[in-house]
């Protein structure tokens, strides 16, 4: 069984999900309090937490926060229904996904299994196959079997999200790569258009690029390019060589 970290005060709905899950082939451990949870989060690396907004002793913002001093590792936050802002203010946290309570227990499973997907690192290759040879564009290198992103030579610690929505434009550079096909590739659903996490998420890679940058590079802060109404783009700078007089 995969183990999962949940936090969440709501006694009755953690026996619930932990029943259910369990049919699932995933070990939830289920912590009550903001405080406990986050010591329960430093215990180990979990492959997923689930986190709830709303806490006692502290509140899962600040929660999420702090593990995002020491684990890129995936968490899913679970909201109040119609708390748009909460939604935002935890993607921009670092949140990977959210599911507004309350919810249906299968799509809990479905988001789940999504962000697994996405975080999985590559597993043994054969000796007929060949390792997913590392992506390099410019001065980004993307490497899949490591799950690895290194810009100017400086590491750069992306959750799975980030780092799929990465490898997915580094595929494309230079081209524009449609929102309906980020959201179904990186966020495992169909695009809709009030949906503000696949903004979120660009604006989070948007930042870690610029930050990793070198000093000598101001052209890396729009190294992600929203095309508005179609989608985004990796921006090349030196694909093209200058003109010489």
């Amino acid at each position: 069984m995969e183990d999962l970290l949940l936090i969440d005060d709501d006694m009755d709905l953690c026996q619930m999900l932990t029943e259910y899950l369990a049919r699932y082939g995933f070990h939830v451990h289920a912590v009550h309090r903001g405080d406990q949870g986050l010591e329960a989060a430093r215990s180990r690396a979990w492959p997923m937490i689930l986190l709830d907004v709303m806490l006692p002793g502290m509140d899962g913002f600040e929660v999420l926060q702090r593990i995002r001093t020491f684990s890129s590792g995936s968490v899913l936050l679970l909201t109040a229904r119609g708390e748009d802002v909460d939604r935002i203010v935890g993607l921009e946290m670092g949140a990977d996904d959210y599911l507004a309570k309350p919810f249906n227990p299968r799509e809990l499973l479905a988001r789940i299994r999504a962000i697994s997907r996405r975080s999985a690192p590559t597993g043994p290759v054969s000796a007929t196959a060949s390792e997913p040879t590392p992506l390099i564009v410019e001065d980004l290198i993307l490497d899949p079997a490591a799950r690895t992103v290194h810009q100017n030579g400086n590491p750069i610690d992306l959750t799975a999200v980030e780092f799929s929505l990465l490898e997915v434009l580094m595929r494309s550079p230079g081209k524009v790569v449609e929102r309906e096909v980020l959201a179904e590739t990186v966020l495992g659903r169909k695009f809709h258009p009030f949906d503000r996490s696949l903004d979120m998420h660009v604006s989070r890679l948007r930042r870690k690029l610029a930050g990793a940058r070198s000093d000598s590079d101001a052209s890396a802060d729009d190294r992600l390019k929203t095309i508005r109404g179609a989608g985004y783009q990796l921006v090349l700078h030196r694909s093209i060589p200058p003109r010489r007089p």
